[in-house]
């Protein structure tokens, strides 16, 4: 069938004939549509929104810290306590192959940091080795983070969690330079983070005032005591291969049984990030077979009004084959009408769709205005638009079949 404006036209006043079923019709595709729009640009925001808590923390990454014995070993009774220190620390660099990175932290808590007249009651101390910013990236906003230098010279350096920043100092004020006290002690400030809460151990980040991890045990007399180790793999490794070996080589030295999982407790971060990305993907397979189904119903109902809509047609579609007409052009005029009753619901649907994601987008923003992308993607909306078109051509494939099959002499009966 050659399309040209008279067939276009033809085709528009076939399907505005009736207007209300036609409207009723399409409102199928365009409901299913715009769900399927909605929840894919919601998933995706969702996700993002996830996966901003993570922002710059290593994925591939574990930590192992001491616990209660669970067992008896060489002559200790269960239920010991001990420290991880760090000796433990370089045991672990010299002896276990498969790591990239290796550091260790420390904290000290009911020290509140106080500048002038203002004070941060939640505050709290966290010391890091200079390595730790590979676990988790410090995400600075003003300034540098701790350094080796810091770290050798035991300096009283401090970098401000976001909420102390914001609780000591003036909105877009430069803190570097300027001295905080803690416990009686001043710190130089040199760098403001604002590391979004991830995985912690110790406290929230935003409320912590990071140190030198040689400072906090000289300032507060631990020794070589820390409070956990962390790691991550090379490229090629799982942590999930090595945590066996990290957790020999802290325990057999401090007398703990290498097979006591309660004696040295480990988290292994990168189980735990595979099982979230396990997770979205299987909701991501279920916004699609919601959405899907949303549609596939309208799309019945399409079909069903054509098939309703070439009984009606019996006597014409009989005088056109009458005239000449091929049962091509019969097939190409039914599949034509339900692709186009279908693709401007479908684009309907699209467009409504984008929209509210777009909306939801603008109101739904991180601390720092950023928004989570709230909007089905480019390669999403295309997969979509293709995916009406053909399920257009599906629901006329039917009533094109049983008009193709009609003989202009029964249609005549018909009338």
């Amino acid at each position: 069938m050659r399309i040209d404006r008279d067939t276009v036209e033809e085709i528009i006043k076939t399907i505005t004939q009736n207007k209300s079923r036609s409207l009723l019709t399409a409102f199928g595709v365009f409901w299913g549509i715009l769900m399927l729009v909605i929840l894919l640009g919601g998933g995706n925001g969702v996700q993002r929104m996830i996966w901003s808590n993570f922002d710059g923390f290593a994925t591939n990454s574990g930590f192992t810290w001491a616990g209660n014995t669970s067992v008896p070993y060489k002559g200790f009774k269960k239920g010991r306590a001990w420290d991880v220190t760090l000796d433990d620390l370089q045991n672990v660099r010299k002896n276990v192959s498969g790591l990239s990175h290796v550091s260790a932290a420390s904290a000290h808590w009911g020290t509140p940091p106080i500048y002038g007249e203002k004070k941060y009651s939640d505050g709290w101390l966290r010391g890091n080795e200079p390595e730790y910013q590979y676990i988790e990236d410090p995400q600075l906003v003003y300034g540098r983070s701790i350094n080796e230098i810091d770290y050798r010279e035991c300096r009283k350096v401090c970098v401000l969690g976001m909420n102390v920043y914001e609780a000591l100092f003036e909105k877009g004020e430069d803190p570097c330079g300027k001295r905080i006290q803690v416990d009686g002690i001043y710190y130089t400030v040199v760098g403001v983070s604002n590391v979004q809460e991830n995985i912690n151990l110790l406290g929230m980040n935003k409320d912590a005032v990071i140190i030198p991890l040689s400072t906090l045990q000289r300032t507060y007399n631990e020794g070589k005591v820390v409070y956990y180790i962390a790691y991550t793999a090379k490229p090629g490794v799982k942590v999930s291969d090595v945590e066996s070996k990290i957790r020999e080589v802290v325990a057999i030295p401090n007398y703990v049984s290498p097979d006591d999982k309660e004696g040295v407790r480990q988290i292994n971060a990168e189980e735990m990030f595979e099982m979230v990305d396990t997770l979205f993907g299987a909701i991501e397979v279920l916004i699609w077979l919601v959405g899907l189904g949303t549609l596939l119903a309208g799309i019945i109902g399409v079909s069903n009004i054509m098939m309703v809509t070439v009984k009606e047609r019996t006597v014409e579609i009989g005088i056109r084959r009458a005239i000449g007409a091929q049962p091509r052009d019969i097939l190409q005029q039914i599949l034509a009408e339900s692709i186009l009753l279908t693709s401007v619901a479908g684009m309907a649907g699209i467009s409504v769709g984008v929209g509210i994601m777009q909306i939801m987008d603008t109101q739904i923003v991180d601390d720092m205005g950023n928004s989570f992308g709230y909007q089905a993607t480019f390669g999403s909306v295309v997969s979509l638009t293709i995916l009406v078109i053909v399920l257009g051509a599906v629901a006329g494939l039917a009533p094109a079949m049983r008009a193709m099959a009609i003989k202009p002499v029964e249609a005549m009966h018909e009338d």
